[in-house]
């Protein structure tokens, strides 16, 4: 079983940059139900993959802290398929508020403050079957000693972006319809694995843990539109 310390770079980058918070009321586009959570959302079993939560990913939030305000609910799970499986690490982080000063961090962004050097990085399509993809980025991200393949994608209201400038355009056109949306990163890893059977393994669980979950949910992990396109096909 992967060790704690495997999580230290997700957890990294769950941390901001920026000193101040000041929001103007704008309108809110929220797509995570109130009262619900990601620990209800995504399933922790589901097609002979089992999970492990982890307790200790992140810090506690300090009330008022910028780490607060970026991510409300952030879950750390190792799930894994048959006894000598693969490990595949996943890191959800949510925040109701993307601003100028609160908007999700990249991995391709906070690994290399973290010491890693990234080999590869490109994006993908990732594809969820029936016609449905999300658009995602693969990385390898090396250190001595350690290599990650990792597969994420983030949602910034109902925009998907690919890179940083993309996300910052898609801020942007929220910020001009005077909108705060809510954002989500979704990241998933596997250690020391040849980079193409490492996104193999990926490709496989992330298919079958959305559809694992309730349709009327799914929008908060890919948006309302590919939410909506799986249902119709009867996923």
């Amino acid at each position: 079983m992967s060790s704690r310390r495997d999580f230290v770079i997700g957890a990294a980058c769950l941390a901001g940059a920026g000193t101040a918070y000041a929001l103007v009321p704008r309108r809110r586009v929220i797509l995570m139900e109130r009262d619900n959570t990601l620990q209800r959302i995504v399933p922790r079993a589901f097609s002979g993959w089992v999970s492990q939560d982890v307790s200790d990913l992140v810090a506690p939030k300090i009330e008022g802290s910028l780490v607060s305000k970026l991510y409300g609910e952030t879950v750390g799970r190792v799930y894994t398929r048959g006894s000598s499986g693969p490990e595949v690490m996943m890191l959800m982080a949510y925040g109701d508020t993307q601003s100028d000063d609160l908007q999700l961090h990249r991995p391709e962004i906070c690994y290399p403050a973290f010491g890693f050097a990234i080999s590869h990085s490109a994006p993908i399509k990732l594809d969820l079957g029936d016609g449905v993809s999300i658009p995602s980025r693969r990385l390898v991200a090396d250190a001595p000693g350690r290599r990650e393949s990792i597969v994420y994608w983030s949602r910034l209201g109902e925009y998907l972006p690919l890179d940083r400038k993309e996300q910052q355009l898609d801020r942007l056109q929220t910020a001009m319809r005077g909108e705060v949306s809510d954002g989500l990163l979704a990241r998933f890893s596997i250690l020391g694995a040849d980079p193409a059977v490492g996104v193999a393994v990926i490709s496989d669980l992330i298919p079958a843990l959305l559809r694992a979950v309730p349709a009327n949910l799914r929008a908060v992990l890919i948006g309302t539109q590919r939410a909506a396109a799986l249902q119709e096909r009867g996923v």
